[in-house]
């Protein structure tokens, strides 16, 4: 039985035209299902390799060759396919058409690691698409997708929203999941933060929206997979880029990278610095990113993941209405007389090892470690903390046959426990002659311990060539254990909390119509945890009563091809219905408690279209459009006696539209981009909305070969060049203190330029 590559093709289309203009030269492309374009494919004829695709898939053939030809493409993260180049007589169109209605597919236990295996289509953000924004933007990146939005208040604060799930929290992301190569990058209560990886060294992000990706946990936004850059097979290369641009930006990112028959090895380092366009708002980062796998013979390999990141980012924080009218780049009055910061240190170590059992058997275990030391100055405190992190996943994939087909099944489980301890601070910034926070006495001392238990199960079973089923569950048990080590007697705060056990099945259904059309639907129970510090009342004491918020999630939609697969359409439909659901009542500046207020219902349409299309002197255009319309609203949802149900859901909008169209002419890539985001309710009462904005982006690339092993790239970049003035993100619900404005807004980057220049030498 054949063991397939970690990722697979689930479909090629190659498209060459020759040029009429006496021009013999035969040029293509390659894409997958998801119609991205994909580079650095080899193209290899009589086993020597005569070109490679560039950044939009695109590749050349020189004049020597004749059609018909049989040629071989090859990629590290895809199947390997051989096509045959044949003149479509019609309109001097060559396409090869490489698609079964065969569902079956062998894996083995490191693919299974690496991406979900769902089998209803999930979005997979390659990294030729980060590459199309500036270096240092994974957020715009993401934001294509349909059903997730970004607020993205710093290049260090994120809040990632899916379906409307995660808008509710206040700072940063809960409620998904996240994995790197594999390796959990989700604390202990659910918090996720994706800016400690730069975009740079990410091969491609698997994104499933929803409680589908049974054996990632299933937490109600969904799962994100990151995976990093490798070297192809036989490759030993050096790259560096190096951006520059507004607001101070200068970015380096240097790797160096090998893969042979039994080692491979992937050494990168990045180092970015930013003042920033706002008061208090610079921004200085290194990181170290190590991975490396070793295959001891054909059963047997083992693998190691170092991640460590250094960063020091100054906090402008949110403004109110007037300031991000007036002056939308000072910072908040506050917040600028603290001088508040953050300095975080974070380390990642992972070492996993994969044996086979056999061709149809494999098991991948996996250990690993997570440290995080965070230091931030805010004006009403200052908060000292830092967490060891660490754990253990293993997962068994196992390919039997079932009704004459082969079927799969993978099991598991994942522990995971960190010991969190934090203490806050007096600041007495206001007695330090202007020169920012000053600690004064200890205000509390507090030590967590937070344990998480996954188990899980999937089996995919193909009944016909056209229809498979997969069926999952996920078994969920956590605890938290609190220790008040600042007081004492009668005022100790020392409590423990133990969840009941949470049981969440999934079924997926693929029905494959023809080789250009199918159909999919999905049924799923999902839940999100409280936080420790969310069970709290205001007295400090735990509240027994506050539960996790459950949820089930109904979707279906179907993918199309058309116009011999040139253009892809797909388009879904769902429906979440969340209870207890979980909010955070203000009671102090920064001070949050937690209660299971009521029913959401998470209602929304999704669209993703895109073309591609190679004209007869080798230009080619590809436009494309997501678009999502939701209505996501409060079934029963009583605040303080105040009834909101029926109100929208506050921090998201209805109306989310991303376009654009690359356009590629031999060496040259021309990328533009358009980001619309409708209004969003700012409170719960619906009295306060954001206004609507949109957003163009566009870059300009030059890639050349200057020999056979050296290339260079030049760049150049403008981000919101209209000049936009709007709100990257939102505080929802804010409250004014004292006189002050409530600060709802984060102001958006205004107009900005990047340029930058690669180069890459093949060792």
């Amino acid at each position: 039985m054949k063991i397939t590559p970690s990722k697979t093709w689930t479909v090629i289309v190659l498209t060459a035209i020759i040029n009429l203009l006496q021009s013999q030269n035969i040029s293509g492309r390659v894409i997958d299902s998801f119609h991205t374009s994909i580079s650095e494919v080899e193209i290899i004829f009589n086993n020597v390799v005569i070109s490679k695709t560039n950044n939009q898939g695109v590749f050349t053939l020189s004049e020597g060759f004749q059609l018909p030809i049989q040629i071989t493409l090859k990629h590290p993260h895809y199947d390997v396919e051989t096509v045959t180049l044949s003149k479509n007589l019609s309109v001097f169109q060559l396409s090869v058409l490489k698609e079964t209605l065969d569902l079956d597919e062998v894996t083995i236990a490191s693919t299974y690691q690496k991406e979900s295996r769902v089998i209803v289509p999930t979005v997979k953000i390659s990294s030729e698409k980060f590459e199309i924004y500036s270096p240092i933007d994974l957020v715009s990146a993401i934001n294509e997708t349909p059903g997730v939005y970004i607020q993205s208040g710093a290049i260090n604060t994120n809040r990632i929203v899916i379906r409307g799930v995660g808008s509710r929290t206040l700072y940063g992301t809960n409620k998904i999941r996240a994995y790197f190569n594999g390796i959990p990058i989700t604390n202990g209560i659910g918090e996720t933060a994706i800016d400690a990886f730069d975009p740079e060294d990410i091969s491609n992000i698997e994104i499933v929206k929803g409680p589908k990706a049974t054996q990632y946990g299933t937490n109600l936004g969904g799962t994100l997979l990151l995976n990093s850059q490798q070297a192809s097979d036989g490759e030993t290369h050096f790259r560096s880029n190096l951006t520059l641009g507004s607001f101070g930006l200068i970015k380096n990112n240097i790797s160096l990278a090998t893969k042979a028959n039994k080692l491979a090895l992937n050494l990168n380092y990045d180092h970015i610095r930013l003042d920033g366009f706002r008061d208090n708002n610079m921004y200085n980062r290194k990181a170290v990113l190590l991975t490396s796998n070793y295959k001891f013979n054909p059963k047997n390999d083992i693998g190691i993941l170092i991640n460590y990141t250094d960063y020091f980012a100054e906090i402008p924080s949110s403004i109110g209405y007037t300031a991000f009218n007036e002056d939308p780049s000072q910072a908040a009055f506050t917040w600028n007389a603290a001088q508040g910061f953050e300095d975080n240190k974070q380390v990642l170590v992972g070492l996993n090892y994969t044996h086979r059992f056999s061709n149809n058997f494999s098991n991948t275990t996996s250990v690993f470690y997570n440290y995080l030391d965070h230091y931030e100055p805010r004006p009403f405190n200052i908060l000292d903390e830092y967490t060891n992190g660490y754990g253990v996943r293993t997962l068994f994939a196992k390919d039997f046959k079932f009704l004459s087909q082969t079927a799969h099944l993978s099991f598991g489980g994942e522990l995971y426990s960190d010991q969190y301890h934090w203490k806050t601070i007096e600041n007495r910034y206001e007695n330090n002659n202007n020169h920012g926070s000053l600690e004064g006495e200890l205000l509390s001392d507090n030590q967590e311990q937070r344990n998480n238990l996954n188990g899980f199960a999937t089996i995919t079973l193909p009944f016909t060539k056209k229809l498979k089923a997969q069926l999952g569950i996920n078994v969920n048990t956590t605890n938290y254990k609190f220790k008040d080590e600042f007081n004492v007697g009668e005022n100790n705060k020392n409590a423990d909390r133990d969840f009941n056990p949470i049981i969440a099945p999934n079924l997926n259904v693929l029905y494959q119509f023809t080789s250009n059309i199918n159909a999919y639907a999905n049924i799923s129970r999902g839940f999100n945890y409280p936080s420790i510090e969310e069970t709290l009342t205001p007295d400090g004491i735990i509240n027994p009563d506050l539960g996790p918020e459950t949820g089930l999630n109904y979707e279906i939609g179907s993918t199309l091809f058309l116009f011999k697969r040139k253009m892809r359409l797909q388009l879904t439909a769902y429906l979440l219905d969340i209870d207890n659901l979980l909010v955070a009542d203000r009671i102090g500046e920064d001070q949050y408690i937690g209660r299971n207020a009521g029913k959401t219902e998470h209602k929304g349409l999704e669209l993703s279209a895109s073309f591609i299309q190679t004209l007869s002197n080798g230009f080619s255009f590809s436009p494309y459009i997501n678009a999502e319309i939701t209505d996501h609203r409060f079934i029963d949802f009583i605040d303080n006696e105040t009834d909101y149900s029926g109100h929208q859901l506050t921090g998201v909008p209805e109306v989310k539209i991303n376009g654009g169209l690359q356009f590629s002419f031999k060496n040259v890539n021309l990328n533009t981009n358009v980001l619309h985001i409708g209004e969003m309710p700012l409170n719960d009462a619906n009295t306060l909305s954001s206004k609507a904005y949109t957003v163009f982006n566009t870059k300009l690339s030059f890639k050349s070969a200057i020999t056979s092993k050296f290339n260079i790239e030049i760049n150049l970049g403008i981000n919101n060049f209209t000049d936009e003035k709007y709100a990257s993100s939102v505080l929802i619900n804010a409250v004014g203190f004292g006189d002050s404005e409530p600060r709802y807004y984060y102001p958006g980057m205004p107009r900005n330029w990047f340029s930058g220049i690669k180069i890459a030498y093949q060792i």
